[in-house]
């Protein structure tokens, strides 16, 4: 018979001999060739070829390829197609054998897929191949094979909340995992230990991946962690604790006792049945219970010595209280005589929790825990007339405030309330004198107030930016006006090199050269990965003439130095004892180091033509350039048409794609003339301009074409990207630029006294004189800050007067708006200290 040459066989014709002599011997031959063409025998040439592997779907992990392999019986080639392209032959690993039993020809194909390959089809289709083999009678196609890159999201969409719950209430944990592919496997951990509900019936875990406990009991107790896992990483979501609680419960009541010489009798009773337990109410009602006697089980008493003993007793006490009260009030006016009267908050002396400017006073928490003054203690020199907690008409709350001139010598009145001035004329000050001169004009992004001893909070609403000022920072007996502003990026031009990045908005705070006895707290978003083994981080302040200096390398503080930072997923929080100019630049050590983009979509409200405009936002991830979008977007009479999307943007040169797809031909066409968009790397990197967008112009064939459906895909080559899939109505204005997004702060942009803290004074001093010392046991400040998962900042607390009041200081500039006191009391409380006892307030008020 003819032999029958495949259209790639390049061999001789007494070559091809010795070929199909070794395959009807039954030799095997494995090699790297580069054709897929085979001969078959005569007897065999009316036989299609089946498959005896099919290519199978796979994941690619991080960067390493995948191998689809293809086998098939008998064949003469084998090839593979890739989304309907077909696969260069070069790329093709062949193997052949012979099946014993059959003496069949076996074929066997292999290619290997990479993530490059995988992503530049990102957004437009899922990546497929499948094989094709090849007879003298006909072809056969395998399965298509799906290969995808395999991830998993860092954040928890939905993370377990702790609860405090009674014996056998039922109790659920919502745990919702990151987003990955393939999805992510949920298992539960209770105090790192893995539940098993086959082991333990209590315990179910949902079809959603909730956690259920049947029925709570005490050995419940602890810290619940939802973890997820695929093939790609490990999640642990944050632990949420679980307290159950035991009510205290009556015994029964005791006989009742004999009639006593007072004519009376009693019983008692015990809080025992069961008694409270792990924070649980004790019980309520008496245990004492006392009954007359009838006349005639009285015992019979003569009066004698024994009454007149305790008559003149009971005048020796009253007398004694007498002395001691007279005594109380001389040892109150004395001190009363030298304190300044004109700095009056007496807000500090008590108990209520909510500050003031958050929260209005409720008269029915009235009965809430209070704390009266202890007028011979020396750990405070505070004076002022007391005012009820609940009195607000006074508080030193400000918005507004003139900058104050230097004060002369002698005595100075600060009063409570807001101090009316024009913020404009503020700015306008401010910016004559020498060294503010760069201060921008921008009011809306600068805020400022009056502060002394007691301390305070300046705030710019939507901007994530916020000056903690603890208390006795300023120094007793001074009084500073002290603001808080944005700058403007474009106006004030760091000098960044190399691979170096802007990672936040530049803040000015000040006036500087104010001296501080303690440091404040400056917290700023940042647009970081907020991975340091990726980045090297520094802290830039500019100095008097306007130049930018390196104060400080994250990672590598000095508690010595005057500044020190700690860093947040997306927040940075800067301890200064000086006031200044700051802003974070990263310098990326690898190109693994990630910005956070927002990616933010915007269309005409309203569109009388035929030409439709969907502008893209590329961002960094802060809060302060998103309000400026946003507020620029709501002048041009803009709306939002999707929900902002975040992109890891890699240090990989790479450029911004932005591309559209899927519009209904029938009635939409773009008018981009190229497939996509770019915006350049270095325009992104640098960091210097607050935002770039890109606008994509859409043509309706008619004007009664209202509904719009397309996908908008941004990714950077070779890298990660987002897709917007867009179904609306263009006539319909359904979601209004400040609706939803736009939520300005109705707080008080500054708050200055006890208003600005959740701690009250008194109890804040308490709790660092409880703490501060150290203790054998460890139950200090040490283990304050381990419960608050704040242990790698252990040698700066320690470097401080009083560490207790730093980590205190530090709490309150992360849990302003969203703090839970009580969990702090459960804190406290684990810590086993009595001071715990003073956090008894209602989950309403905190």
């Amino acid at each position: 018979m003819p032999l029958l040459l495949g259209p790639f066989v390049r061999c001789r014709f007494s070559a091809t001999l010795l070929v199909l002599w070794l395959v009807f011997a039954g030799f095997t031959c494995t090699g790297s060739e580069h054709t897929a063409t085979a001969t078959l025998p005569a007897a065999f040439t009316d036989l299609l070829p089946h498959f005896l592997i099919e290519p199978q779907d796979e994941y690619i992990v991080k960067n390493k390829p995948v191998t689809l392999t293809c086998r098939s019986t008998p064949a003469t080639q084998i090839y593979f197609k890739c989304n309907g392209e077909w696969v260069h032959q070069d790329d093709h690993l062949i193997e052949r054998t012979v099946d014993p039993a059959t003496a069949l020809p076996i074929m066997q194909v292999t290619i290997d897929i990479t993530r490059q390959q995988v992503e530049k089809i990102f957004g437009l289709d899922e990546y497929w191949c499948q094989c094709v083999a090849w007879s003298t009678t006909g072809t056969q196609k395998s399965q298509k094979a799906y290969i995808r890159i395999a991830y998993l999201r860092k954040n928890f969409e939905e993370e377990p909340q702790g609860k405090e719950v009674a014996l056998d209430q039922e109790v659920l944990l919502r745990c919702h995992p990151p987003e990955g592919v393939p999805e992510a496997e949920v298992e539960w951990q209770r105090n790192e230990d893995v539940l098993n509900p086959a082991s333990d019936p209590n315990f179910f875990i949902t079809a959603d991946h909730n956690l259920v406990i049947k029925k709570a009991r005490l050995a419940d107790t602890g810290n619940y962690t939802c973890v997820a896992k695929n093939i790609v990483a490990r999640r642990k979501s944050n632990s949420a604790t679980v307290l159950v609680y035991v009510d205290g419960g009556w015994s029964e009541w005791s006989k009742w006792s004999a009639c006593g010489s007072d004519c009376s009798m009693w019983r008692t009773r015990e809080c025992t049945q069961p008694q409270p337990g792990t924070g649980g109410k004790e019980c309520q009602g008496l245990d004492l219970q006392s009954l007359n006697c009838t006349s005639e089980q009285c015992p019979q008493t003569v009066s004698g010595a024994e009454d007149v003993a305790l008559y003149v007793g009971m005048v020796a006490v009253a007398l004694c209280l007498t002395l001691l009260l007279i005594v109380v009030v001389m040892v109150y006016r004395r001190k009363k005589e030298g304190l300044d009267a004109d700095v009056a908050d007496s807000s500090i002396l008590t108990t209520g929790f909510q500050p003031m400017g958050i929260k209005p006073s409720k008269p029915e928490n009235s009965h809430l825990l209070t704390i009266q003054p202890d007028l011979t203690t020396t750990t405070t020199s505070y004076q002022g007339t007391l005012r009820s907690r609940h009195d607000t008409t006074g508080k030193f709350s400000m918005t507004n405030g003139p900058l104050l001139d230097p004060l002369p010598n002698g005595s100075h009145t600060l009063h409570n309330g807001k101090l009316n001035s024009d913020p404009s004329e503020f700015v306008s000050r401010l910016s004559t004198q020498t060294y503010f001169k760069t201060l921008p004009r921008d009011v809306a992004n600068t805020s400022y107030g009056t502060f002394n001893f007691l301390g305070g909070r300046l705030t710019i609403p939507s901007t994530g930016i916020s000056l903690l000022i603890p208390p006795e920072a300023i120094p007793r007996g001074k009084i500073y006006e002290i603001y808080l502003t944005v700058q403007r990026k474009e106006d004030l031009r760091l000098p960044l090199a190399g691979c170096q990045t802007l990672l936040s908005p530049v803040v000015s705070c000040g006036p500087p050269g104010v001296v501080l006895s303690r440091p404040v707290i400056l917290s700023m978003d940042h647009c970081s990965d907020a991975c340091l083994d990726n980045w090297a981080i520094r802290l830039k302040k500019q100095n008097y003439e306007g130049a930018w200096e390196d104060v400080l390398l994250m990672g590598e503080e000095l508690v010595s130095e005057p500044y020190y930072c700690q860093l947040e997923a997306e927040t940075c929080r800067l301890f200064s004892e000086q006031l200044g100019t700051f802003a974070l630049v990263g310098e990326s050590l690898h190109m693994g180091a990630a910005k956070r983009l927002r990616l933010v979509l915007f269309s005409d409200a309203y569109c009388s033509t035929l030409e439709y405009n969907i502008r893209v936002y590329c961002m960094d991830d802060t809060q302060d350039v998103f309000k400026e979008v946003m507020q620029m977007e709501r002048q041009l009479g803009g709306r939002l048409i999707d929900e902002p999307h975040v992109l890891l943007f890699k240090d990989s040169y790479h450029n911004l794609r932005l591309s559209i797809h899927d519009m209904p031909q029938a009635h939409w066409r773009s008018k981009l003339l190229a497939g996509y968009q770019e915006i350049p790397f270095y325009h992104i990197w640098n960091g210097s301009q607050r935002y770039l967008h890109c606008t994509f112009t859409l043509e309706r064939l008619s004007l009664s074409t209202c509904e719009l459906t397309c996908q908008l895909c941004v990714w950077q080559v070779e890298g990660e990207g987002q897709s917007f899939s867009l179904d609306f109505n263009i006539a319909k204005d359904t979601r209004a630029v400040d609706s939803e997004f736009l939520l300005m702060d109705s707080n008080a942009t500054a708050l200055a006294g006890p208003s600005a803290f959740q701690i009250p004074y008194l109890i804040r001093q308490k709790i660092c004189s409880s703490l501060d010392a150290p203790c054998p046991n460890g139950a200090d400040w040490r283990m304050l800050a381990q419960r608050l998962k704040l242990e790698r900042h252990m040698s700066f607390f320690a470097s401080k007067a009083s560490p207790t009041s730093v980590i205190l200081d530090l709490w309150e500039a992360q849990h302003f708006h969203s703090g839970n006191i009580n969990q702090l009391a459960t804190v406290m409380a684990d810590i086993g200290k009595q001071e715990a006892m003073i956090f008894l307030v209602s989950d309403g008020e905190c």
